[in-house]
């Protein structure tokens, strides 16, 4: 066995373990905590939030942290090691497919300017058909401007998805959170903009979450590779199946 099988092995393991971690309190959060918190009066929430969400926030905010990471990893062992990201393996990198992989990991920046501005705050079925636009303008250029094959589209995809996610916690929720937490534990109302912005973003996290899964298994969805749109559907069907689960969450009864 060469030694990249055994990083890979190892990389896709840790993966799986910190995705479980991160992706299950993001959950939580969304369609648990966001019905609960409610109902809790002001010195319930004075004496449970800053005990139990600084908690939370650790195991949350490092597995974010390490799903990342060990995502990066693998991408490198598995796709550019053997450029099997490319139609064409053989013919090495171009500058194009440099591009577009550049791309993938600075795209959160274009992402983190759009969602500062009023049109997103404001526009909401523009700014989710715009986004959408975006998305599949990124796949197409990967498919049939770099010569990236399904595997790497889709892949770059989710590593997009991915990277916006780990940002939002890591720059954008853990950051409002701790000052949110601090107030609360201070007896003082927490700033509302501030639990907008993690509201926000958590719920963009979620959106993004179910698509990219769908992009994590894609060795085993080749069926699909006869276009670059059957992906776009996926995300689509993705964004619908968390939009139901956000439906379901608020008819949960407590006893």
């Amino acid at each position: 066995m060469e030694a990249v099988d055994i990083v890979q092995a190892i990389t896709r393991w840790l993966h799986i373990i910190a995705g479980i971690v991160w992706i299950g309190l993001l959950y939580f959060f969304n369609w648990v905590n966001s019905a609960f918190a409610p109902t809790m009066d002001a010195e319930t929430k004075k004496k449970v939030i800053p005990e139990l969400i600084p908690r939370t926030l650790f195991w949350f905010r490092w597995g974010a942290a390490w799903t990342w990471f060990t995502g990066v990893i693998l991408l490198s062992v598995v796709f550019y090691h053997s450029r099997l990201f490319l139609n064409e393996p053989s013919n090495g990198w171009t500058m194009q497919a440099g591009v577009m992989v550049l791309s993938t990991f600075l795209a959160v920046f274009l992402y983190d300017a759009l969602f500062k501005t009023s049109l997103a705050k404001k526009q909401y079925k523009l700014t989710v058909t715009f986004g959408l636009l975006i998305i599949a303008g990124f796949v197409c250029a990967c498919n049939h401007w770099a010569g990236f094959g399904y595997r790497g589209y889709v892949i770059h995809t989710g590593a997009m998805f991915g990277t916006i996610m780990a940002f939002n916690v890591w720059f954008r929720i853990w950051p409002a959170q701790q000052k949110i937490i601090t107030a609360i534990k201070e007896g003082n109302a927490p700033d509302a903009d501030l639990g907008a912005l993690a509201g926000l973003r958590s719920k963009h996290n979620t959106y993004l979450s179910i698509p990219l899964i769908w992009t994590m298994i894609n060795q085993h969805t080749t069926f699909a590779s006869g276009h670059w749109a059957y992906l776009v559907v996926a995300i689509l069907v993705g964004w619908h199946i968390a939009f139901q689960c956000y439906n379901r969450a608020k008819k949960v009864p407590g006893f």
